[in-house]
């Protein structure tokens, strides 16, 4: 049996799902989306840049929070896996 690896999109789609639940801490994401410290901010940034995700700093904490587009990319992502499943496609 071969080991699956995530695609960088489904690793996107796995942090923006986690944040569908509520604002997130580094520490949450990094054990509910099962990546390295090194790795999770290096996606979190990308998200940030692009909108799809808020740092939100409170009190001397962190928190990451799903925005608006975030939530819109998320839907629009799962209808595309659901779509390509339809037709036998793996993504």
């Amino acid at each position: 049996m071969t080991k699956k690896y995530r695609s960088r999109i489904q690793i996107y789609a796995d942090i923006l799902a986690e944040l569908e639940h509520g604002e997130a801490s580094i520490t949450q994401l990094l054990y509910r989306a099962n990546l390295s410290h090194t790795r999770l901010v290096k996606y979190l940034n990308n998200l940030i840049e692009s909108g799809l995700v808020r740092r939100v700093e409170s009190e001397g904490s962190i928190r990451y929070v799903l925005t608006s587009k975030g939530l819109e990319f998320l839907r629009e992502y799962r209808k595309f896996i659901k779509f390509a499943k339809a037709f036998g496609i793996e993504v």
